[in-house]
């Protein structure tokens, strides 16, 4: 079986510092069941490439075994599987730890990479690699491959030739296909227990809470022991709720404390409620919805007959619920809403279809190395008609009382753009994806700092050409 992985981030030949392996030589590990070897059939300024093949020792697979049932001829030699994940993590398990003693900074950078795997088993539905890597961002071409070339009428094999390109780090391209190899051939060559749930955990914790397919992963990659499964699902839900309710409320209110005397959040929205009435919109989605403040006023817009609220953490969620009192709302308006738990940088089918989504102050608390997995999800996967964007205005910072100069108004906060920043963001994400974008603010603005919190409009090309 051979896996390639290719970048054209120059110097493209930094892929040697990002996988910790030389260029210019041939590595190879010893397997308990075979040997890996990887080597770089190209190595240039613009591209470069890597190449792992697994040599699996069918003898060595079974020997000491004392079944006779163990049976020599199958397709571990020649299809990967779980064993290639083995191999990946002895030849790449700095890489897929996320470090590089030259090249940090690039190793935490998403680039853009490509991959091929071949023969790669995929057993299931036609769409299950769409499914597996498309909410992580991936654009994914498979070819079938066929039982016999020289009798095409028998069909395809269950084995595809996979193709997968992405902007991610290196290590998140490795943790995917350590934990989702295995899941798509349903099947694990070697004992399964609580080191496989460690593994799954480790490899799979940073994404794997809010892909929509995580129960089915969880299932395929444990095989199905449920005590196993039920420790793995625990063990990440409790990741998510690491940051109780109260604890976020509290790091909340830092915020709401220095906006206050401007009554900003209130500000927000009445804004974000007209808004919505203006743009016209049936259907609407609160990403990042919080304790469900926005959901609130969204509820009071007459015409406006779908009302989705996304939010990562359940227990947040279930917070949203009972501020919203929805156990005692009435039927008709109880039709109206719903909750539901999600990622909003992994895409999503159940966010399609919607005339506007609304990111009030979400975007400052992701990751920046993160939000092209978030551009991609909402804007070039789920796709609304229109996209209501908040955050605040850094410059205007040096008006609020008490604020130290260089200092955040939330100690979540990943970033705050200046409003030249803003608009460069916005600009490019209209460009990529065919938004046309207008702005406009929320306060009270100064001539010289503008509005303290910035708001980007942005309206999906061909629904404007469709509304004219």
């Amino acid at each position: 079986m051979l896996l390639t992985i290719s970048i054209t981030h120059r110097p493209a030949t930094d892929l040697g510092f990002l996988l910790m392996k030389h260029p210019e030589n041939v590595h190879s590990v010893e397997l308990p069941f075979g040997s890996a070897t990887l080597f770089y059939p190209e190595a240039g300024e613009d591209r470069c490439t890597a190449a792992i093949t697994l040599e699996v020792d069918p003898v060595a697979l079974v020997r000491g075994k004392a079944s006779i049932e163990d049976q020599y001829v199958n397709d571990r030699p020649y299809a990967a599987s779980s064993l290639l994940s083995v191999a990946l993590g002895r030849l790449l398990n700095t890489a897929m730890g996320g470090r590089s003693k030259l090249r940090q900074e690039l190793a935490d950078t998403a680039i853009p990479l490509e991959c091929s795997l071949t023969p790669l088993p995929a057993r299931g539905s036609a769409d299950l690699l769409a499914r597996m890597f498309e909410p992580l961002g991936y654009s994914v071409e498979a070819e079938a491959i066929p039982l016999d070339p020289a009798h095409p009428e028998w069909g395809a094999s269950p084995y595809v030739s996979l193709n997968i390109k992405g902007t991610v780090r290196v290590q998140d391209l490795l943790t995917h296909l350590f934990v989702l190899i295995p899941v798509l051939d349903n099947s694990k060559h070697y004992y399964v227990g609580e080191d496989e749930v460690k593994k799954l955990l480790q490899k799979g914790g940073e994404w794997l809470e809010a892909h929509p397919e995580k129960e089915l992963i969880v299932r395929r990659y444990l095989l199905g022991f449920r005590s196993l499964m039920r420790s793995a699902t625990e063990q990440l839900e409790e990741r998510v709720e690491a940051e109780e309710p109260e604890e976020h409320a509290s790091r909340d209110a830092e915020e709401e404390k220095i906006e206050k005397p401007i009554r900003l959040n209130t500000q927000r929205m009445d804004y974000l409620a007209d808004l919505v009435r203006n743009l016209g919109a049936s259907s609407v989605l609160d990403l990042g919805c919080g304790e469900g403040r926005l959901l609130r006023q969204l509820l009071t817009i007459k015409g406006l007959d779908r009302i989705v609220g996304v939010e990562v953490a359940p227990r947040v969620l279930a917070k949203a619920g009972d501020r919203l009192k929805l156990d005692r709302m009435p039927d008709i308006k109880r039709k109206r809403i719903e909750l539901m738990q999600g990622s909003l940088v992994y895409r999503d089918d159940r966010l399609k279809g919607f005339d506007a989504a609304a990111l009030v102050e979400v975007i400052e608390h992701i990751d920046a190395e993160r939000l092209p997995a978030l551009e991609a999800a909402l804007f070039g996967h789920a796709r609304p008609a229109n996209v209501i964007v908040t955050t605040p205005n850094s410059e205007y910072n040096v008006l609020f009382e008490g604020m130290e100069p260089g200092t955040m108004r939330h100690s979540d906060h990943r970033f705050e753009w200046t409003r030249s920043e803003f608009h460069h963001w916005a600009e490019s994400v209209a460009k990529a994806y065919g938004y046309e974008v207008r702005y406009e603010g929320i306060g009270s603005e100064d001539p010289t700092y503008g509005h303290p919190t910035q708001v980007a409009i942005f309206s999906r090309v061909d629904a404007v050409k469709e509304a004219a």
